[in-house]
């Protein structure tokens, strides 16, 4: 898997927030990339336009599987997603939520055995409302892992996750396929320490 990134800029009204990025992501090599800097750098952001979530200002993204180019608008099929903006159906239960994620996207594992490796077996019928922050974590970060596709976003994965929950983060990201495109946005090294790569998203940041 590539992403292909060409001159990449966005503006709010009269500030960029980042401008001329340019960079080659792909999993030849190594498959692990880390968006790094302060809150409000614009990693975030950047995240969201590489996932085709926003549209960038100037600039742009090619996709590429298998030498194949794929079309943005395509793009989403292949992509899993984890950020604290991202919401989980709170009048559910994890094991109703699962059956009903499947049939969108295909899971590589069967609902009750995910549910066992998130340890939420014992809750698998309760409401996620009721849940703690540390397993609703948990519970987005094992759609991601554990959903097919080749692209796989995560924007400071381990909020609310205790030291115990982030052992199990960095347990699972070495467990993914080394044909999974893995980009962190993130300013705590804990997330990101398995990166073979940084990117420094402030030091495309002043650019006129």
């Amino acid at each position: 898997m590539e992403i292909i990134v060409d001159q990449l800029g966005k503006k709010f009204e009269y500030e960029w927030i980042f401008r001329q990025l340019s960079f080659h992501f792909h999993t030849q090599n190594d498959n692990k990339y880390a968006i790094v800097g302060a809150n409000g750098s614009g990693k975030s952001t950047f995240m969201q336009i590489l996932s085709g979530y926003m549209l960038s200002t100037e600039g742009t993204i090619q996709y590429k599987h298998q030498d194949q180019n794929i079309a943005p608008e395509k793009i989403y099929t292949q992509i899993n997603f984890v950020a604290p903006y991202t919401e989980l159906i709170e009048e559910l239960s994890p094991l109703e939520l699962l059956h009903i994620h499947q049939q969108f996207k295909p899971l590589k594992l069967t609902p009750k055995a995910l549910l066992e490796i998130l340890y939420l077996d014992n809750a698998q019928q309760k409401p996620i409302r009721f849940f703690s922050s540390g397993m609703k974590q948990r519970l987005k970060l094992g759609l991601a892992f554990f959903s097919q596709g080749t692209l796989l976003f995560l924007d400071e994965p381990t909020s609310n996750l205790d030291q115990k929950g982030i052992q199990w983060y960095n347990d699972q990201l070495q467990q993914l396929s080394p044909e999974t495109l893995i980009i962190i946005a993130s300013n705590d090294k804990r997330e990101y320490e398995l990166c073979q790569e940084t990117i420094p998203i402030e030091q495309f940041k002043n650019r006129k």
